[in-house]
């Protein structure tokens, strides 16, 4: 897999993780915790992925 796929699957994924996690703590589904977290987990996605491949 290229750099840019991996990037685009960590985004994907932490994206995903993220946004879903304050769904388990009792957030629904559109609040603006949850958008947060998908944010954020998309950041961090990017950022371990990036680490992960240089």
């Amino acid at each position: 897999m290229s750099q840019k796929s991996l990037i685009m699957l960590g985004l994907i994924v932490g994206s995903t993780i993220g946004g879903y996690i304050p769904i388990l703590l009792g957030a629904s589904f559109l609040s603006y915790w949850s958008l947060f977290g998908n944010a954020a987990g998309g950041l961090l996605g990017i950022y371990a992925a990036y680490k992960l491949t240089t």
